[in-house]
């Protein structure tokens, strides 16, 4: 594999230049025709942002993906790339969540019909032959049916899209979470000798670079800051989804089997997917719809409690360095299901702590609406 490592470089090159060529184009199209993220009760930002930045990723990322494969076939003859159906599907799927994310930037669409494009999404890539088909011994279960794994593959890639555009609420969050999990996953595929999934994510690795830059550094003043809207994060998300299952399922005709894969894809997503879950319990325990938007994400939060905005992003991705650093230690000696409890542990912990600080501030722990500062 340490072959096709220029390629992953040359595609993570290559995408984040066509980052920074996109990106600016995109600024000044969102000027002209006044598409900005105006800024509300539950929002952080002050200033009118233009939304489109993730209108550069699926273009960077095949882009660079496309020339880098092409130059790997063309020295690798014997070795040549195939598209696989689920390979096909899922490129299918992805520009599904792409239209459908770019519609709700543009024009604004419903929860109910981005939900129904992403289930539409998720099944076709189960009819395609990938779905979960091992849970590696969590709760017990190691193997499980199609008639099992196809609708819990379903529910995992909707969930963990979801995650990832729910926790979309400060700069450089959703990017940066992004960029960590796909890291892992560059790690997870590069070890089962995948060398397609590697370049292609090293291609959506470059333009997040990129988009971060102007997320993160951009002056709003300027003109010169953006943010990903729907046609990024619901595309990350889409992606995240994919790639986890991909990673954890079982398939000795394509790749030898990985007994941490399981624990490695949940790692690097346990603080977008812990964050909705926990989001979703307080709502329910104070009788709130669970999609009512409000302010208790764990960026709100830290916020509360005394952190700056670029201070919560710092926390919150030394965070998920964290989980990810301490199961990697723990599954030499634990079970994942004993990870998984381990891992509650912590998170009710870290929360508890993150309660007490808001406290002496002043403020209150939860927000029951999105009108409340």
């Amino acid at each position: 594999m340490t072959q096709y490592i220029l390629y992953i470089i040359g595609a993570f090159i290559l995408s984040m230049g066509c980052g920074f060529v996109f990106i600016p184009l995109i600024l000044n199209f969102c000027k002209k025709k006044g598409l900005y993220d105006k800024p509300d009760s539950r929002k952080i930002h002050k200033n009118a942002i233009p939304r489109l930045g993730g209108l550069s990723f699926l273009p960077s990322m095949l882009l660079a993906s496309v020339v880098m494969l092409l130059f790997f076939n063309m020295q690798f003859l014997g070795k040549q790339i195939m598209l696989s159906s689920w390979s096909v599907a899922f490129f299918f799927c992805l520009l599904i969540i792409y239209g459908t994310g770019l519609v709700d930037d543009l024009v604004g669409l419903g929860a109910k019909t981005k939900f129904t494009a992403q289930a539409v999404a998720s099944i076709i890539l189960t009819m395609s032959g990938l779905y979960i088909n091992n849970l590696y011994g969590f709760m017990g279960v190691d193997e499980i049916p199609y008639a099992i794994g196809a609708p819990l593959t379903v529910f995992v890639v909707v969930f963990i899209s979801n995650a990832i555009n729910l926790i979309d609420g400060i700069d450089g969050l959703s990017g940066g979470l992004s960029l960590i999990a796909l890291a892992g996953f560059e790690y997870g595929f590069f070890q089962k000798e995948m060398p397609a999934y590697c370049i292609l994510m090293a291609g959506l690795m470059g333009v997040i670079i990129a988009f971060l830059y102007f997320n993160l550094l951009g002056k709003a003043e300027q003109g010169r800051k953006i943010f990903m809207g729907d046609s990024g994060s619901l595309t990350l998300g889409f992606i995240l989804g994919f790639l986890f299952v991909k990673l954890t399922m079982d398939n000795p005709r394509v790749s030898d089997f990985v007994p941490y894969a399981m624990v490695l894809a949940y790692s690097l997503l346990i603080v977008p997917v812990y964050d909705v879950i926990r989001v979703s319990l307080v709502r329910i325990r104070h009788r709130v719809p669970i999609f009512k938007a409000d302010k208790n994400h764990i960026h709100h939060k830290l916020m509360r409690a005394g952190l700056s905005q670029h201070g919560a992003l710092a926390c919150i991705l030394l965070l998920a360095l964290f989980f990810v650093g301490v199961n990697m230690v723990l599954r030499l000696c634990m079970s994942l299901t004993l990870i998984v409890c381990c891992n509650i542990v912590m998170w009710l912990a870290f929360h508890a702590i993150v309660n007490r600080f808001i406290v002496k501030k002043g403020s209150p722990v939860y927000l029951p609406n999105t009108s409340e500062k």
